[in-house]
Formats: C-alpha cells, structure tokens, sequence
C-alpha cells in the first residue's frame, strides 16, 4: 500500500503537511478530500488504526461543523452516525490525513508526522 494524503488544496496547513513530506522524500498517492470524500468503511478502518476517538475526525473549524451544531449534537450520536456524517461531506472532515501501513494521522502536527518512515 503506498502512503495517501488526503487533503484539501486550497487548505494552507495541507499544503505544509505536502510540502514537509516532499522535503522529506516520502512518496504519497493524493486524493482530495471533496472530490474523493472517503468511505465509511474506509473511515472506519482508519479510526481504529489511529487509536483517535470518532470525534478527532471531525473539522471543528469548519463552516460545515458550525452551520450543523455539530459541537451540541456529536456528544449524543452514535459512533455509526458518526462515521455515516463524516462520510457524507469531506468538509467536514479534519485535514489532512495520512494513511500508511503502520500509520493514521489526522492534522498537521510536524512531531508526529517527524515518525512517518
């Protein structure tokens, strides 16, 4: 499996998160986060990698988060409604993601993402 970004171009923290991996010569497959809105088993599968709860996918400071009150509503839903959500707009998923064998991370942090090999 060859390491995916998915990302949003337009985002510039994104663009770091690209740009610090062709600086480090990590070779990814792109998709973008709208156009390619990963799948709930796709979600689901990635979730349990991380070891992150549901909830740490989710883009809370995005329009879409804030338009559907999501901050009041999550903390009552089900983990599948959860995931069946974030499935249905890449908006509102947090960006960007990294998936490789061993790894799921969600955001740009450099210090966890100074681990991908």
């Amino acid at each position: 499996m060859k390491n995916l970004l998915i990302w949003y171009p337009k985002c510039s923290t994104c663009q770091k998160a690209k740009k610090y991996l062709e600086a480090n010569n990590i070779a990814i497959e792109e998709r973008h986060i709208v156009e390619e809105t990963p799948t709930k088993e796709e979600l689901e599968k990635w979730i349990k990698q991380s070891g992150l709860e549901t909830k740490k996918f989710f883009n809370t400071s995005g329009l879409k988060y804030k338009e559907l009150n999501l901050k009041e509503k999550l903390p009552t839903m089900t983990e599948k409604e959860k995931i069946e959500l974030l499935a249905s707009n890449g908006m509102l998923i947090k960006r960007p993601l990294f998936i490789s064998k061993e790894k799921v991370l969600v955001g740009f942090k450099e210090k966890e993402w100074r681990e991908i090999k």
